[in-house]
């Protein structure tokens, strides 16, 4: 990381949100995606890097963002981190045999199939209505399954692509399932165009 690159972290509760925030994020500063790793909880950390101006603009927008989503957000802005927290920033995933993934979320190249397709996100607390409501998102439109997450505390995040109308059609299926089940929403929302920096942590 160059001398004049300033890092921001920033905790949010849960996957999703994180998705939501870091695409933000990239969206409106000139900072570079780091990755963003799990706290072996509920809660996220997005690792931004950029000039302090730009990372400082991104949090704030970050932490606006998330209140809106009803997500807790706690932000640090570090001006002219040492080497060794850039390491210890950078420092590679960790399988998670508990899990069965990572515990960090990292940049990769080619992860999604189509730059202009859509992203959709439904996060519940619970495996059973998150199952069920993947099979009639699925039937329900032209969508296909791009990944499903855990993040521990039962916490499941099942991404599904496809073009914008069509991923919003599956995502207000899959929320009503969940809610038609008594299962426990996180969220349930869409992304219509991933910034290139988000898309790159995505699963394949």
């Amino acid at each position: 990381m160059a001398k004049t690159l300033s890092l921001a972290l920033l905790e949010i509760s849960n996957l999703a949100p994180s998705f939501i925030v870091a695409d933000l994020c990239a969206k409106v500063a000139n900072v570079k995606i780091l990755g963003i790793e799990s706290t072996d909880g509920a809660a996220q950390c997005i690792k931004l890097a950029g000039p302090v101006a730009d990372v400082q603009e991104a949090a704030n927008q970050a932490v606006a963002l998330a209140k809106r989503m009803g997500s807790s957000a706690f932000v640090s802005i570090l001006p002219a981190p040492l080497e060794v927290t850039e390491a210890l920033v950078n420092s590679p995933p960790q399988f998670s045999p508990l899990l069965g993934l990572n515990d960090a979320r990292v940049p990769k190249e080619g992860n999604m199939s189509n730059s202009t397709d859509a992203l959709g996100l439904l996060e519940t607390q619970g495996l059973v209505a998150a199952l069920h409501a993947t099979d009639d998102m699925l039937k329900s439109s032209n969508v296909v399954l791009a990944g499903k997450e855990k993040i521990g505390a039962a916490y499941v995040t099942i991404m599904i692509r496809g073009d914008v109308a069509a991923v919003q059609t599956a995502i207000e299926v899959g929320k009503q399932t969940v809610e038609r089940l008594g299962g426990k929403l996180i969220l349930a929302d869409v992304i219509p165009r991933p910034h290139a920096e988000l898309a790159a942590l995505l699963p394949k």
